[in-house]
């Protein structure tokens, strides 16, 4: 596979750890998962694939926690930290609850304001065209599954093509490899589908802020 690690992501992330930390364990936050950090990566996707109970056990540093989070965002509120690799559903009173994410690889990563629109359970996938260009052989549709790429639920932002999703690839966590949807192992994602109704609020941003 090849391999660029992303300097200027580790940069932001650190400067992040005054931000956003787990519960008396701030120095560990920004730990990257074993193996893989903030990269960028050439993994081609899996359809059909199921991973084992095994795999899907995160790194510590990408499992999902409460952790301090200092915001004026309402509860319920998601955001999403591109380079840090990190989603926070906001709880209030400074408190979010952390799930590490993969992200959009290199010219596919995107910021901004948007709402969730819709939710499914084991959803459908059809890739987008500029993933079926770098894969051809991908399908061009897939039934909902366990080996479906899209994993066990997704949260679909506004109009556009990107959503919040599951994976049948838990080792890509932490890494940048998709078309600009950010994507989680099964079990955060259908805990995140149970906490946020349709209309949820989503921040994507590609930098903390100070």
């Amino acid at each position: 596979m090849r391999l660029r690690m992303m300097g200027a992501g580790l940069m932001a992330a650190a400067l992040a750890a005054s931000l956003a930390f787990p519960f008396g364990t701030a120095n560990a936050q920004m730990r990257p998962a074993a193996g893989m950090g903030n990269q960028i990566v050439d993994v081609p996707e899996k359809p059909g694939y199921v991973p084992s109970a095994g795999e899907e056990q995160l790194d510590p540093a990408f499992r999902r926690q409460p952790v301090y989070f200092r915001t004026n965002e309402p509860p319920g509120t998601i955001i999403v930290h591109t380079n840090e690799r990190f989603l926070y559903l906001v709880l209030g009173n400074n408190r979010a609850l952390r799930y590490g994410i993969g992200v959009g690889r290199d010219g596919f990563q995107w910021a901004g304001l948007q709402k969730v629109s819709r939710k499914a359970e084991w959803p459908d996938w059809t890739p987008p065209p500029e993933m079926i260009q770098r894969q051809p052989y991908l399908p061009r549709f897939m039934a909902g599954g366990p080996g479906n790429p899209m994993g066990a639920a997704a949260l679909y932002l506004g109009s556009t093509v990107y959503r919040i999703h599951g994976t049948n690839m838990p080792n890509t966590i932490g890494m940048a490899i998709s078309s600009g949807c950010f994507r989680l192992v099964n079990s955060d994602v259908q805990d995140l589908y149970n906490r946020v109704p349709v209309g949820t609020k989503v921040i994507i941003r590609q930098a903390p802020e100070l």
